[in-house]
């Protein structure tokens, strides 16, 4: 106490008493007292700028929930008052017919969504399944189940069989609207659906008769029956993407969706004026609340394509004037391979990034464009938006301890996990969980920061995935092998490496050792065992030679 009053009496006698120089001279000391070293001071005036520039953007993202909670406003709440604003404004473009939606349109769609809900006899805490692929109706069905208290289960549109049963089942939907294009799928899991599963299709198809056959009802029909006029008011789930694992219902509450959107509506410096494309999932965050937020909340139009195509990329952004482009890092892999050309041919004056998942609390923005970064934690500032990165055991990754039981911050060019402090009663700190209590349970971690404070666990992110087989004698079919993958996994979930051997080693309680296999990887010149690539062009699995190796590290085979 005394050291901060000497200082605050040191500054007033460098503000009244000194000339310029004494002042900067001051003002540096003062710095050094309260970052500790001229090395943090290094660091820090490199970095104020970035972070107070954040900082703003953290503050007006709190003052807007703060009013939006005080005001028990909703998504639904916000979606009429930006209607309100510019009704007759273009919302929804999709690009695979044309077709146009004003927010007027979209509002009345959103009403017939509720009013047939209501019809179905649904209430508030009832979930509906949607298995689709992009298209306007994905988001007035959410949205408008959201007005009656009904919740959405975005399933992904590529599951099928096992893991689509799962997702759905998890959920606990009392009814699904499946698209058109997904009706094989259905048709191949139907039997195994809850007995008072009510199922519905959107969208055209050639084969009425074996929906009929199904009971499967009409939802165009229905929505057309339905009036217009508003209804008398966890808004979905959004699953993950089951690197881990069969994917778990992340539960997306109001308040997580309009900070989702508004970081990025403020971080990014968008207005109103702008045209999004948006070519990602729908069933997915990055774009159903980072992507058609923009539009419900802030009053963007947004460009829907039903499915990504690198061919048409450009082609589609002419063509609607598109001034933003949402992506993810594949998708801008393989636009262009190396992103400083990427901005340097289409003079993109600003390229920002952000790391986040769907449920998680530690999100990171790369807010100042900088090449190469994944985002920051603030030198600073660092309790005002506590996240950090924690050493972790490399074989398991459990959070390493120091003498009093709390996590080991890492050193900078150290790798380790990122977690981020939980508090239930900031909106941003909060985490919210899957409908699974036991999955919930495993991303939280205690003792972290302080004793007796909780804190999210993020995990690791999705690679390319890579399975040890092992096979004894004999030639093992790898078509056969393939086929059977196909059969039963999404295709991003198809192992792009396999490796055959003996055995696997395991230790002594029968844990697979993976370390040394994960450090291996699909090197050829590392192991005596056959290494096997999977060729999407080909259709099949060929082994990787050190030539192929060579190719795929230079980005000359895809993968």
């Amino acid at each position: 106490m005394r050291k901060l009053v000497s200082l605050l009496v040191l500054a007033l006698v460098g503000l009244y008493f000194l000339p310029w120089f004494c002042n900067l001279l001051v003002g540096l000391g003062l710095c050094v007292a309260w970052v500790g070293s001229w090395k943090n001071l290094h660091v820090a005036l490199h970095t104020i700028k970035r972070d107070l520039k954040c900082l703003v953007v953290i503050v007006r993202v709190r003052l807007s929930m703060h009013r939006n909670q005080r005001k028990n406003s909703t998504i639904p709440h916000l979606f009429a008052q930006t209607v309100t604003q510019h009704p007759n404004k273009p919302a929804l473009i999709y690009e695979a017919t044309g077709e146009i939606w004003s927010f007027k349109r979209l509002q009345e769609r959103c009403h017939t969504v509720a009013h047939w809900g209501l019809e179905q006899g649904w209430v508030e805490g009832d979930v509906v399944a949607l298995y689709m692929e992009s298209r306007p109706v994905v988001v007035a069905l959410w949205l408008g189940l959201a007005m009656i208290g009904v919740e959405a289960a975005f399933i992904n549109c590529n599951l099928q069989q096992h893991s689509l049963l799962h997702c759905v089942g998890v959920s606990g939907a009392r009814a699904m609207v499946f698209g058109a294009e997904k009706a094989e799928a259905v048709s191949e899991v139907i039997g195994s659906l809850q007995p008072n599963m009510v199922l519905f299709c959107s969208g055209e198809d050639e084969n009425e008769e074996k929906l009929c056959s199904l009971q499967v009802q009409s939802l165009d029909v229905l929505l057309q029956r339905s009036p217009t006029h508003p209804p008398p008011y966890k808004l979905f789930y959004i699953y993950t993407s089951g690197t881990t694992g069969m994917p778990k219902a992340a539960i997306v509450v109001h308040s997580r969706y309009f900070r989702i959107a508004a970081f990025g509506f403020h971080s990014f410096d968008l207005c109103r004026d702008d045209i999004l494309y948006n070519c990602l999932p729908l069933y997915h965050s990055a774009g159903t609340i980072m992507g058609v937020g923009q539009c419900l909340l802030f009053g963007l139009t947004i460009v829907i394509r039903r499915k990504f195509s690198a061919s048409r990329f450009w082609d589609d952004c002419v063509k609607h004037n598109c001034t933003v482009i949402q992506y993810i890092g594949e998708i801008c892999r393989y636009l262009l391979a190396q992103p400083v050309q990427f901005v340097r041919r289409f003079r993109i004056q600003r390229v920002g990034e952000f790391y986040g998942a769907t449920e998680c609390n530690c999100s990171l923005i790369n807010i100042d464009g900088k090449v190469g970064a994944c985002g920051f934690s603030s030198r600073i500032l660092p309790n005002f938006y506590p996240i950090r990165l924690v050493r972790v055991k490399e074989d398991d990754k459990e959070l390493l301890r120091d003498c009093q039981g709390l996590c080991i911050p890492c050193q900078p060019g150290e790798p380790g996990m990122l977690v981020g402090r939980i508090s239930d009663c900031d909106p941003l700190r909060r985490f919210d969980g899957y409908t699974d209590q036991d999955s919930t349970s495993q991303k939280i971690a205690h003792n972290v920061f302080q004793l007796g404070d909780s804190a999210y666990v993020s995990g690791v992110e999705g690679k390319a995935g890579m399975a040890a087989v092992a096979h004894t004698g004999g030639c093992l079919d790898l078509d056969a092998f393939l086929m059977g993958v196909q059969k039963s996994l999404p295709s991003y979930a198809w192992p792009v490496f396999l490796r055959l051997m003996p055995s696997v080693d395991t230790t002594g309680t029968f844990k697979i050792q993976k370390t040394r296999l994960q450090k291996e990887a699909y090197k050829p010149q590392d192991s005596n065992q056959r290494i096997y690539y999977l060729n999407s062009h080909a259709g099949c699995y060929q082994a990787v030679t050190e030539d192929l190796f060579k190719d795929i590290m230079e980005s000359k085979v895809s993968l």
